[in-house]
């Protein structure tokens, strides 16, 4: 039967609202803009999104506990990697403001949903409105999808006429572009590089790779990622010396980690364009045999902050070097730091006072966590001041294990990092 119930569904006024978009990149900006039509007040977190671009249209960037707990609504816009996945579960939803919305157009595997069903039946969320979900479709008795505050759709994204007719334009000017020989966004396959250069560099394509991914997780956000410098150090002629998809692995292992976006050798350059990434290339020539493609690869990561202090070089970026030894890819230099480790599986850096005893105290935090601990290496500037200790560890060591790093004398700080 119908019913007439106008006081069931009695909403809130957005006017003079906050709500903090989290993630802010084409989706998430264009959120804010009606947003702000809307009259709200807008904030938004994105540790690799640039100040300027926001302040551009009147959002401002906060950290993600400023943003979850001064919200009256929040809007998921992020991608799923290592580090959002479950990001919204009960530590963070006990930090957000009592009756605060939550609408989840992002990855279903972003929120705990047992978490939010938890939060949801408190009261700390009022309501939730869900397009994706972890499991999809989810299962027919799901207490979520049943829940009486909780709005849902499946999985919708861009379905309306408008834009299937959309993608249908963009894919025939995409072929059309190829066709006349301009720059393919989308191709997964295409002859960029010989076989004959790609055998040569494949080692060090593995190498650019990782040293991108590397240099992205040291980064803690604020000012957003604009520029990166990449430097090869070889004797061959520049000529003679093919980057491109050195340059494009590098933009995969920085951007990858960050977003939902698939990069390869092909749509590496837009990528970086698209997401207004300025890449410089520099060679240093060296004296000596060309027989080696390249002696070693460098990635500078200019204004930005750094959660590893250490990994800072005099002018201030975020520097990371690496050389293939042995068709193995080796950190070789972190920020003013010498080290030498395989860039295998996950690396603990840490920086202390050089003085005895700290490398056998990190050492048996790990051991009594069991974490096995494959490579090890110590740079310094100078005997008794400040150095680095690199620790290859074969899993990603627990809350613990990392609290009890950082209460260790001496230790000044330490970042973990996946590679």
């Amino acid at each position: 039967t119908c019913k007439w119930q106008r006081s069931k569904y009695v909403g809130v006024s957005l006017v003079g609202k906050t709500i903090a978009i989290m993630g802010f990149g084409k989706v998430g900006s264009e959120v804010a803009r009606r947003a702000k039509g809307l009259g709200m007040d807008v904030i938004a977190h994105d540790p690799y999104a640039p100040v300027d671009r926001a302040r551009a249209i009147g959002v401002d960037l906060v950290s993600f506990d400023d943003a979850i707990s001064t919200a009256d609504f929040i809007s998921l816009h992020m991608p799923l990697t290592p580090s959002t996945t479950k990001i919204f579960n009960d530590e963070t939803f006990a930090k957000m403001t009592k009756g605060v919305r939550l609408i989840n157009v992002a990855r279903g595997g972003v929120v705990d949903e047992e978490a939010l069903l938890r939060a949801l039946d408190n009261g700390t969320v009022a309501q939730a409105a869900l397009d994706v979900f972890f499991e999809e479709p989810p299962p027919k008795d799901s207490k979520l999808v049943h829940h009486e505050n909780v709005t849902v759709t499946p999985h919708l994204g861009a379905s309306t006429t408008e834009a299937q007719e959309g993608v249908a334009l963009e894919i025939a000017e995409a072929v059309i572009g190829a066709l006349k020989g301009e720059l393919a966004a989308t191709a997964v396959n295409a002859p960029m590089v010989s076989a004959e250069v790609l055998a040569e560099l494949s080692p060090y394509v593995v190498l650019a790779e990782k040293l991108g991914r590397l240099a992205v997780q040291l980064v803690a956000g604020g000012s957003g990622i604009k520029a990166v410098k990449i430097v090869y150090s070889s004797a061959r002629d520049p000529d003679d010396l093919d980057t491109r998809i050195l340059r494009g692995m590098v933009t995969k292992g920085i951007v990858e980690p960050i977003s939902s976006a698939f990069v390869n050798i092909v749509n590496a350059d837009y990528v970086a364009k698209q997401r207004g990434l300025r890449i410089i290339e520099e060679q240093i020539l060296l004296d000596g045999s060309p027989e080696a493609p390249i002696n070693s690869i460098q990635v500078q990561l200019a204004n930005v902050e750094s959660k590893f202090a250490g990994a800072l070089s005099d002018d201030g970026d975020i520097r990371v070097e690496g050389k293939v030894k042995d068709g193995t890819p080796h950190l070789t230099l972190v920020g003013p730091f010498s080290v030498d480790v395989s860039l295998e599986g996950n690396l603990l850096l840490c920086r202390q006072v050089d003085q005895p005893g700290i490398i056998g105290k990190v050492g048996l935090i790990l051991g009594t966590m069991n974490l096995n601990v494959n490579f090890m290496s110590v740079g310094r500037i100078a005997p008794g001041k400040q150095a680095i200790m690199a620790i290859g560890i074969d899993e990603e060591p627990d809350k613990e294990a990392l609290k009890l790093i950082g209460e260790t004398p001496s230790v000044q700080e330490f970042v973990f990092l996946k590679l």
